[in-house]
């Protein structure tokens, strides 16, 4: 049995619960480890909280820039929407919070990591994959999925434990939150007809009234300024929510198929996140040459099926992903959205690098387009199809 154990810890009820009950049950001394991923938290009280549980040590790590540079640019540039909707806001900063837990239990001597997942979701799929990833040799422990605990036997056991949380009998909601977004799930949401209750939200809240416009710059498929003001993407991303969310713009209710082969209702609120994949979708639209776009965009639906899999540190998401930085190229340029309560979308774009010819698309006097060039191409274009309507179609 293992003697000691890194904790991906976030200060909720499950992973609050998992420290007295690991430290009980296996024995283990428990190093409570926080990756700050752009998350609301109060880092003193979670440090408190995940000593009076029993941890010997509890560790935060700013990784917000970390996960900006490394995870969540990487997913811009391929557009990367689970199902087609959904922007990964959990399952990008699982990779990372990994990477951290490992270099976590070498500093400290641990034989094992350890998540608070539940044996009926995607992330225990991402922390043990990207663990065997990183570390074959560290044992994983997985309490939650050999506890036998409802959610309302796990308060219970933290009330007796004196362990505080701020889940409650009658607010069983389970929120996590990073830069790129915030996934709300359980209670009453749990019935797909429900409609989600307007206090589950939070970063999509309706504020602002008057329209306004922002312009994202990007460098080679990474947004680098905000209205002409160079940012760090983090902050970039943090900014964008901000404008973004205070035109309540940025929800997905959705049903999803988890990994594990059942069905979920979800809900998001994602503001930057989509606003971002949107804008850089757009730039790619007149940067990209026409074969690579179909084929990118061919391949972005793998890349998100890989990333919500739990696949980051994998050969083909490697490979991808030099694709996709090579596609990235000459993707850089402006892109301009206009805000409106209820809606966010692009209204102009604009690069050095454009691929788009004005005198070739106009139909008015600057047009420059060879027009008796397509009776020819039309013609060989369709001579497949007309010898087969000639010799074999029914219809002739």
């Amino acid at each position: 049995m293992t003697r000691r154990a890194v904790l991906a810890y976030s200060g909720g009820l499950d992973t609050s619960v998992a420290v007295r009950w690991m430290i009980e049950n296996y024995g283990v001394e428990v190093i409570a480890v926080a990756c700050d991923v752009g998350q609301e938290a109060d880092w003193d009280g979670l440090r408190a909280k995940a000593f009076a549980a029993g941890a010997v040590e509890a560790i935060v790590v700013d990784c917000r820039e970390e996960f900006a540079r490394d995870f969540l640019a990487p997913a811009l540039k391929a557009n990367a929407l689970y199902e087609g909707r959904y922007p990964l806001v959990s399952a990008l900063s699982r990779p990372v919070i990994v990477r951290h837990l490992v270099r976590a239990a070498r500093e400290h001597g641990a034989d094992a990591v350890a998540h608070g997942c539940t044996g009926k979701g995607n992330d225990q799929v991402r922390f043990e994959v990207a663990t065997r990833a990183l570390a074959p040799d560290l044992e994983i422990l997985a309490p939650v999925r050999h506890w036998g605990m409802t959610r309302e036997m796990s308060i219970e056991y933290a009330a007796a434990h004196g362990i505080p949380v701020a889940a409650t009998k009658e607010k069983l909601y389970s929120i996590d939150d990073n830069l790129w977004g915030r996934a709300i799930e359980c209670g009453e949401m749990e019935d797909p007809w429900a409609r989600p209750p307007e206090g589950v939200w939070s970063m999509t809240v309706p504020t602002a009234s008057e329209a306004r416009e922002v312009v994202i710059a990007f460098e080679e498929g990474v947004p680098v300024r905000l209205d002409g003001v160079e940012r760090p993407l983090h902050e970039l991303i943090t900014e964008l929510n901000a404008a973004v969310g205070a035109y309540g713009w940025g929800r997905l209710d959705m049903v999803e198929n988890r990994r594990v082969g059942i069905k979920s209702r979800e809900t998001y609120e994602a503001p930057g996140a989509l606003a971002l994949i949107d804008a850089h979708r757009d730039l790619e639209s007149i940067t990209l040459e026409r074969d690579l776009l179909h084929e990118k965009q061919r391949l972005e639906p793998r890349y998100a099926d890989l990333v919500y899999d739990g696949m980051w540190y994998s050969p083909l998401k490697e490979a991808l992903d030099a694709f996709v930085d090579a596609s990235q190229r000459y993707v850089t340029g402006e892109v301009r959205l206009r805000l409106e309560p209820g809606r966010c979308y692009v209204v102009g774009r604009r690069s050095e690098f454009s691929l788009y010819d004005y005198g070739l698309a106009t139909y008015d006097a600057a047009d420059s387009f060879n027009h008796a060039d397509s009776e020819g191409f039309v013609r060989l274009w369709g001579l497949g199809i007309q010898t087969w309507a000639a010799r074999q179609s029914a219809r002739s």
